[in-house]
C-alpha cells in the first residue's frame, strides 16, 4: 500500500469519526432515532442517558459562571440563555454580584430572554447598578417579562441620569401597560432629549389605548425563536453524515 493511499485512508477515517461524534454530541436526537430503530425496548434508558448528558452540560455551564476569566463567565451566561435553561436562573441571579459590568449586562439580557419570574428581583435591583448599560438592559428585560410589580421601580428609572436608561424604562412601562405610569410619562414629555419625548408619547398611547395593563403570558411574553439554530440539523445533513460513515467503512 502506497504512502498516498495510507494518508487518504487515515484522513477519511478521522473525518468520519470526528463528524459523527460532533453531530451526536450537538444533536443527540439523531443518535436516539438510530437506537430506537434498532431496538423495541421501552424502558427509556437512551432517553435518560441523553437527558443526563444535557443536565451535565448545563451544570458545567453554571459552574463556569464562577470562572476566573471574565470572558469565560460571559460566554457561559450567554450560552445558558441560548439554550433556554430556566434551571440556571437562580445561578444567573446570584452572579449579578460579579465585579465585571459587561458580565452583569450579559446576565440581565439572559434573565430577560429566559423570562422566569425568579429572575425579576435581580433585574429590579439591577436598575440601581452603577453601570448605565446594566441599568438600561435591566429596564428592557423587565419590560419583556411584563412584571407589573416592577412598575414603581421603572417609574423611578424614568428620572435616571442616563438618557438611554430613561428611554428604556419608558419603553418598558409602555410594554407593561400599567396606568400608574401615566404621570411619570407625562412628565417625560418635557425631557430635554427629543428621543425620550418621542418614546414617552408612544408609551402613553400604548397605555391609554387599553385602559389597563397589557396581558403578558408567563414565563415569557414573546415567542422566541429556536435559541440555538446550529442544533437544528436537517435530514440532508444527517444523510451526509451517513455517507461519510459508509465511506469510512468501505475504506477501512
Amino acid at each position: 500500500m502506497s504512502p498516498v493511499t495510507v494518508f487518504f485512508r487515515t484522513l477519511l477515517k478521522s473525518s468520519a469519526i470526528f463528524i459523527g461524534t460532533a453531530v451526536i454530541f450537538l444533536h443527540p436526537q439523531l443518535e436516539w432515532s438510530r437506537v430506537q430503530g434498532r431496538s423495541s425496548m421501552g424502558d427509556g434508558t437512551a432517553v435518560g442517558a441523553r437527558q443526563g448528558a444535557s443536565d451535565a452540560a448545563i451544570d458545567g455551564l453554571i459552574a463556569l459562571l464562577k470562572d476566573p476569566d471574565a470572558g469565560v463567565r460571559r460566554q457561559a451566561a450567554h450560552s445558558l440563555a441560548s439554550l433556554g435553561s430556566t434551571r440556571a436562573v437562580p445561578a444567573l441571579a446570584a452572579a449579578m454580584k460579579d465585579g465585571d459590568p459587561e458580565m452583569r449586562a450579559v446576565i440581565v439580557n439572559a434573565l430577560g430572554e429566559l423570562g422566569d419570574a425568579r429572575g425579576v428581583p435581580a433585574l429590579r435591583d439591577a436598575l440601581k447598578d452603577e453601570s448605565a448599560a446594566v441599568r438600561g438592559r435591566a429596564a428592557s428585560a423587565l419590560g419583556e417579562i411584563g412584571d407589573r410589580e416592577s412598575v414603581d421601580a421603572l417609574i423611578a428609572a424614568v428620572k435616571d441620569k442616563s438618557p438611554d436608561v430613561r428611554k428604556r424604562a419608558i419603553g418598558a412601562l409602555g410594554e407593561i401597560g400599567d396606568s400608574r405610569a401615566m404621570d411619570a410619562l407625562t412628565q417625560a414629555l418635557k425631557d430635554e432629549d427629543a428621543s425620550i419625548r418621542r418614546a414617552a408619547a408612544g408609551a402613553i398611547a400604548d397605555i391609554g389605548g387599553g385602559g389597563g395593563p397589557h396581558p403578558h403570558p408567563h414565563p415569557h411574553p414573546h415567542p422566541r425563536p429556536n435559541p440555538n439554530p446550529r442544533l437544528s440539523f436537517n435530514l440532508d445533513r444527517a444523510m451526509h453524515l451517513q455517507t461519510l460513515t459508509q465511506v469510512h467503512l468501505v475504506v477501512r
